[in-house]
């Protein structure tokens, strides 16, 4: 029997001993999906481990190790990497990191999975088994996420997450923000499953609550609309990302509010259009959010706001105008993190020009720290007015300020505003030592 463990290595904040608790995490798919595809054919035994909900065992008994790796955990995917590896264990490696930076990846692991590998990884396991296979495997030409069997969720500990109900139904985005590193490493083409697809995997849960990850579910409006139209004959409460466009499209509201809809989380971004302008993300319009707000809130929808700080058209003022606004426009979950210049994207291409990139440790690359020189303030001026908005907003008297009044929502509401207070109060103790430190994986 082939042996397989798939590991999701996280950063120090959001490892499970960092600061997001219970509430603030769902369940990742990539691992789920990747267990899911392993061919009838191959007798595999497959177990999972996520670091944002347990540890990661240093004795895994296994044929091949799999990692998947963001930007900000790319040092600790490698210190995994080269352990197991000297353990004599063959590693492969894929995610958004390995697919901007492949030739960086591939010396620490040794297949490299870049783009999409719902088809790759079977090919792969087919050859492992003939006993050759490549050193990187690249996504097919003819990709599609169509006809894809169901995650497999049983091999995840549900205890340790707030939901494990978690559905794939669009992939991809539309915009092209200059930030996101989405595009750099999976291009811009949108992906879409089949609805009746969607719909048979929801009922498969036997649940009343289910979450889509999916970047943008508003990318395709006429997708989007025969989606939720199919879902409300299933009379569930979902939560799921859009963009702020979802307030000036009537149809649309309609739709998700019929369809069971109760939480949207929603790029904010900046509460000035001058950045807005400067990091591409022009389907935003400042001065419509407190309205925009409203609306939601009528229709029974709770807002995740998410606003990135240290813009170029940003200066100091920013942080008290930001927790001002939020708290006036009722942001029920507002989420604040550090604009960052991912590799491979604009961003990180125009600060390299200008030379303010001014930390190359891809482990401080994980949006809550400042890795660039500012315009307008300070490095540590940005990271303290971050920490201070924080805090600021998740002070007892704004939680109760943005919440109330409180309704019949507030089940889902309160206790992960109180996930995110005890975020912002820890968010200070994780400098670059803390981050930086993978002194618990051995060298061997």
């Amino acid at each position: 029997m082939l042996k397989i463990a798939l590991l999701a290595p996280a950063g120090a904040m959001h490892r499970f001993s960092g600061s997001f608790g219970k509430s603030l995490h769902y369940a990742p798919l990539t691992l789920t999906t990747l267990a899911a595809l392993v061919p009838e054919d191959i007798d595999a035994d497959v177990v999972i481990y996520d670091e944002t909900a347990g540890k990661i065992p240093l004795d895994i008994d296994a044929d091949l190790i799999g990692i998947t790796c963001i930007t900000g955990t790319a040092p600790r995917c490698y210190a995994y990497a080269d352990y197991f590896r000297k353990k004599g264990i063959t590693v492969f490696m894929g995610g958004v990191h390995p697919s901007m930076l492949p030739d960086e990846a591939a010396q620490h692991s040794d297949v490299v999975f870049t783009g999409f590998s719902e088809q790759t990884f079977p090919q792969f396991l087919h050859d492992y088994v003939s006993g050759k296979y490549n050193k990187f495997y690249h996504q097919n030409c003819d990709f599609s996420i169509e006809n894809r069997p169901h995650p497999r969720r049983e091999l995840l500990n549900k205890k340790r997450y707030i939901t494990i109900n978690t559905v794939e139904a669009i992939r991809g985005c539309c915009h092209t923000c200059s930030f996101c590193a989405y595009p750099a490493a999976f291009g811009k083409k949108v992906y879409k499953r089949p609805v009746k697809d969607v719909i048979a995997e929801i009922e498969a849960l036997g649940s009343r609550h289910v979450l889509f990850p999916d970047v943008n579910l508003i990318t395709d409006k006429k997708y989007a609309i025969e989606l939720f139209n199919a879902m409300i004959p299933l009379k569930v409460i979902w939560l799921g990302l859009v963009t702020s466009s979802i307030g000036i499209d009537d149809e649309l509201m309609k739709v998700f509010r019929k369809s069971g809809c109760k939480g949207l989380l929603i790029g904010f971004e900046s509460i000035t259009q001058e950045s807005q302008k400067y990091i591409h993300k022009g389907v935003n319009r400042v001065d419509s959010y407190i309205d925009l707000m409203k609306r939601l809130h009528d229709n029974g929808i709770l807002v995740q706001g998410c606003f990135a700080f240290g813009g170029d058209e940003e200066d100091e003022s920013v942080f008290d105008r930001t927790v001002e606004m939020v708290v006036k426009a009722k942001i029920d979950l507002p989420r604040y993190s550090i604009l960052t210049p991912f590799p491979k994207t604009e961003y990180y291409a125009q600060l390299e020009r200008e030379g303010r990139i001014i930390e190359r440790n891809w482990a401080m690359y994980d949006v809550q720290h400042c890795v660039y020189q500012p315009k307008k303030m300070t490095k540590e001026q940005l990271e303290a007015g971050t920490d201070r908005a924080w805090r600021e907003t998740y002070s007892n008297k704004n939680i109760i300020k943005r919440l109330a009044p409180f309704n019949h929502s507030i089940w889902l509401s309160l206790p992960v505003n109180m996930g995110y207070k005890g975020y912002a109060d820890k968010w200070h103790k994780f400098g670059r030592e803390v981050m930086c430190d993978n002194s618990d994986i051995p060298i061997l």
